[in-house]
């Protein structure tokens, strides 16, 4: 695809497929080399004489045994382990999008009503926002003999339940950052696909069957995927340098070898628990490329959310009943797979041109570019649903499902490429970045819960129409700053605390890339 760019004459034009200039290589902290250059020499010359102890002891480094770490994997290896996350992601944000559908049955069941029934959405998003995977306490949702136990296990699985960015983690254990497209592009697939499985899945369980079945489905469903854990290989760079430097003492091959975590102790005190913790909301109020693409994201991912809750209102227009309703959310399950299909062939291009002119060929910026031509689908879709919910006769059920299905490219698009730069431009600060990302697509989705719908039901007039066409005027202005970091994108990181520091970093490496077992707080 071709963005829409000024003229490449004009001075005001970044071009973001070319050799940066040195000012450019500082601003992106790349080394000042020639492409094709290796600084490998001068790299193990710092590493030695860092790394040594007043005891004798030397770290082994990511640099000295590439071959044990899992970036050497076979890739069929690779795509087996992203497989097995894949179905975990799936897993986790399945629990959030079928809830929608038990609304019903759980308010009938504990007299209730419907509004009160989504706390127990709405808890869990909000709460995941904040957790790390510990498991899922689902058992007692589905033998709740009260509404109350029913939201402290919500409460206790959303806070049980790993957010996005661990996922995003594993694949900087695998991949270096320009081989990270193929995989980032394949696990946001799943993720997406989550959220909106839910809403197909869910209209037959309420039609069909008894509302613990909402529980017990999602215990099936999470069990099984996390028994993959017991089978995946440990991909920590970290855990496996730590196994070479045993296997080497061991041997007699290098008695005086250690591994990362071997020299430090403790590995983790409670201050850098805290400094890590506190990154990604740093890193969100702080950093206007990380505040700005997470407040897209999340109002993008929110949206879908919205469209669990307010399928009902459009769609009995149309006299659909519960299983109609739940087919209404097949299109934005297909419009992820097109989104995905459509970077398929951006991937193959930019891999062509990095194996001819180099990995320091493009900005970060670059991985913005698809984005500019997506991202409006998410107004054009909002207002095209809004206008087309007017019901028989005026307008066919067809209409609103494919305006809805361009907002389902768009958040694809929008999830991805924002992950995708912020990896880029961030580097070892990457997953404290792409915290805030989740946090804010967490957060506001779970909000949404409460609010879509009153929003849908309780405008005068055309109360569904007026709710959508709202919400096409605010991604109007969350998708602006796109465009903003497309063109000015070096300006802003120049000034940004972290891009300054990972530059700085590197430099003082004489590295393009710091391992991510650099990436812990002093």
């Amino acid at each position: 695809m071709t963005a829409p760019r000024p003229d490449p004459q004009m001075d005001s034009s970044p071009d973001h497929s070319r050799y940066p200039t040195e000012t450019e290589k500082d601003e992106v902290g790349l080394p000042n080399q020639d492409p094709g250059t290796s600084s490998s020499e001068d790299t193990n010359e710092k590493v030695d004489s860092k790394a040594v102890d007043p005891q004798g002891r030397r770290e082994l480094k990511e640099v000295d045994c590439p071959e044990v770490l899992a970036y050497a994997w076979p890739t069929w290896k690779k795509w087996m382990y992203l497989s097995s996350v894949a179905a975990i992601q799936i897993s986790m944000n399945y629990n959030t999008s079928v809830f929608p559908s038990a609304v019903k049955p759980l308010s009938a069941e504990f007299g209730i009503d419907e509004q009160g029934a989504r706390v127990g959405q709405m808890i869990y998003l909000v709460l995941y926002s904040l957790a790390a995977s510990s498991g899922r306490p689902g058992i007692p949702c589905a033998l709740a003999p009260n509404w109350g136990t029913i939201v402290v296990c919500r409460a206790l699985g959303g806070l049980s339940t790993a957010g996005g960015s661990v996922t995003l983690g594993l694949i900087a254990d695998l991949y270096q950052p320009e081989e990270q497209q193929w995989p980032l592009a394949f696990i946001v697939l799943s993720s997406c696909i989550g959220t909106s499985i839910g809403g197909v899945i869910g209209g037959p369980i309420q039609r069909f069957l008894t509302w613990q079945w909402f529980f017990w489905i999602m215990l099936i469903f999470g069990g099984v995927t996390q028994a993959v854990f017991f089978f995946m290989p440990e991909s920590r760079a970290t855990i496996l340098l730590d196994r070479e430097a045993k296997r080497r003492r061991r041997t007699g091959q290098d008695p005086n070898i250690y591994g990362p975590n071997e020299l430090k102790t403790p590995r983790i005190s409670l201050k850098e628990a805290g400094i890590v913790w506190m990154r990604p909301f740093e890193m969100f109020v702080r950093e206007p490329i990380v505040l700005c693409l997470s407040l897209l994201s999340g109002f993008s991912d929110a949206l879908i959310f919205t469209f669990l809750e307010s399928f009902p209102e459009v769609y009995t227009k149309w006299d659909f009943g519960i299983l109609a309703q739940a087919w209404a959310f097949i299109p934005i399950n297909l419009a992820y797979f097109i989104a995905y299909l459509m970077y398929l062939p951006c991937f193959w291009r930019d891999d062509s041109i990095r194996r001819k002119k180099g990995n320091d060929w493009f900005l970060p910026e670059r991985r913005l570019k698809v984005l500019l031509w997506l991202a409006p689908l998410e107004p054009i879709g909002l207002i095209g649903f809004a206008w087309t919910s007017l019901g028989p006769p005026r307008v066919h059920w067809i209409a609103p499902m494919i305006f809805s299905a361009l907002v389902g490219i768009s958040n694809y698009a929008i999830y991805y490429s924002s992950v995708d730069y912020m990896i880029a431009a961030y580097g070892v600060y990457s997953a404290s970045a792409c915290g805030g990302n989740a946090f804010a697509r967490d957060f506001l989705a779970g909000i949404s819960a409460m609010y879509a719908t009153p929003m849908y039901t309780n405008i005068d007039g055309y109360s569904v129409e007026y709710a959508s066409t709202i919400l096409a005027g605010l991604s109007v202005i969350v998708v602006v700053p796109i465009y903003v970091f497309y063109w000015k994108g070096p300006e802003i990181r120049d000034r940004s605390k972290f891009a300054k520091t990972l530059a700085e970093d590197r430099k003082k490496e004489g590295v393009e890339r710091l391992g991510y077992a650099d990436n812990l707080p002093v």
